[in-house]
């Protein structure tokens, strides 16, 4: 194998749980290139590891973008997205490809019958299999993420009072039922003995300043005024990082960084909670709420509870939380 392109189009998570992949291919192939395939807002994740030698913008163009991979002239593809897109850009490319197995069947199985047929394996190691013919395996050093100096944030300087210590607490996710509750989260903040610092993107920007206004704690509300990594350094200098199950729980994981995860309406077996080493494992906690009749009710969420109740989220408590920060 002298050239490799790896397809991953999305989200953010997904694709820091990629990082593996790169890095055995990188380091267990001799002298390959490692192509990446992904949309334009998801390039800060992947500009500097060095294990990547180009990453390709997929931009809705078919036309502009077919020509400019077949000119690369590629050996094998490694198919990490796995979807209509990804399908049809292997087929126009006609190299030999392998992917994964996204368990559509067993998690739809779980979430519309509550069968369980899912197996005990992260998503990282279904990646892997996609590249297990080349006897690439894994490496056992977890996910890469990788920052420049020039964006990582001066704390003291950026967030004036935040001195020492601090906790950080990602309060967004891609749907509402992943979403701790604003209430809880502000009875959270009055619980933490350090300071908090609030991390999510532009549409989180309006329930951080209500849960800042609504506490007493000293919180600084960073939703949306921040760059993707410039809120993975906040969470870098964090003390811990309490979490949603979305993609920056995956940055702190990356960062080695101990990560409470908190889970509504997915569940940790579907494979994308934390990632750590083997020997980092008591980094992650994670919080849900089990035996939930109606939990897991889809394997991605949905903008209200079905059910109405919100139990999945509404019944883990701020003093559970607070437990497992001091005991992590």
């Amino acid at each position: 194998m002298k050239k490799i392109l790896i397809i991953r189009l999305s989200s953010i998570g997904d694709i820091i749980l990629t990082s593996p992949v790169i890095r055995c291919l990188k380091e267990q192939l001799s002298e390959v290139e490692i192509h990446y395939l992904t949309k334009k807002q998801f390039i800060p994740i992947l500009q500097s590891n060095p294990h990547i030698t180009k990453i390709h913008l997929f931009k809705n163009n078919y036309q502009e973008l077919i020509p400019k991979l077949k000119a690369e002239q590629f050996d094998h593809i490694v198919d990490l997205h796995k979807n209509m897109r990804s399908h049809y850009i292997r087929h126009k490319l006609g190299k030999p490809a392998t992917s994964f197995s996204k368990l559509n069947l067993q998690k739809w199985l779980i979430t519309n019958l509550h069968f369980d047929f899912l197996p005990n394996v992260h998503i990282v190691d279904r990646y892997l299999k996609a590249v297990e013919q080349f006897q690439v395996t894994n490496d056992g050093k977890g996910l890469d993420y990788f920052l420049k100096d020039s964006e990582k944030i001066n704390i003291g300087e950026k967030f004036p009072g935040i001195t020492g210590k601090f906790i950080a607490i990602a309060i967004g996710a891609n749907h509402v039922t992943k979403i701790y509750p604003s209430d809880k989260v502000s009875a959270l903040c009055d619980l933490l003995p350090l300071p908090v610092i609030l991390l999510g993107g532009k549409e989180d920007m309006e329930r951080g300043e209500e849960i800042r206004k609504s506490t007493k704690h000293h919180v600084v509300n960073a939703c949306g005024i921040l760059p993707l990594n410039g809120s993975a350094s906040v969470i870098e200098q964090s003390e811990q990082l309490i979490s949603n199950d979305t993609g920056l729980m995956h940055i702190a994981a990356a960062l080695k960084k101990p990560v409470i995860s908190l889970w509504g309406n997915t569940i940790p077996e579907f494979g994308m909670y934390p990632y750590f080493p083997e020997e980092l494992k008591h980094l992650s906690t994670i919080i849900e709420v089990k035996g939930l009749r109606c939990r897991p009710c889809s394997k991605l969420g949905y903008k209200a509870c079905p059910e109405k109740h919100f139990d999945c989220m509404e019944k883990i408590k701020p003093e559970e939380i607070l437990d497992n920060w001091i005991t992590g």
